[in-house]
């Protein structure tokens, strides 16, 4: 693997790994201050305006990736972190992960997100 494929990918898991810290303080935040399940929604109308906003800035200054390629890079960076990190460590946050609202909506929140986002700035960078 050459230098620029590994800095470009380490680039992206870097913005995949914000999206998914600062998801996870909401969550964090909002289990103390809530109950779970309005927690959980609260996480889940978060998950894609964090992820939007990791998505525009990556798009407007690296875009190494296309926008399907970065979806897919992000929820699978999401999926990991979930199992390896909460799974392993914080078992009653990973109980509510567990549910539809916990993780299959917050999942296709991103992917959606990200890829939309991704769409508009590709489409934008073609009309300049």
């Amino acid at each position: 693997m050459e230098k620029n494929t590994v800095v470009n990918f380490f680039t992206i898991m870097l913005h995949a790994f914000a999206g998914w810290a600062l998801s996870g303080a909401v969550l964090g935040i909002s289990l103390e201050l809530t109950s779970p399940t309005f927690a959980l929604v609260i996480h889940a109308l978060c998950v894609p305006v964090i992820f939007g906003v990791v998505a525009l800035y990556y798009f407007m200054n690296f875009a190494y990736t296309t926008p399907l390629q970065t979806s897919i890079l992000f929820v699978s960076f999401v999926v990991f972190m979930d199992f390896f990190v909460v799974g392993l460590f914080f078992k009653p946050i990973f109980a509510l992960l567990a549910t539809i609202l916990g993780l299959l909506v917050p999942l296709v929140l991103i992917f959606a997100g990200t890829f939309l986002i991704g769409v508009f700035i590709k489409n934008q960078s073609r009309l300049h």
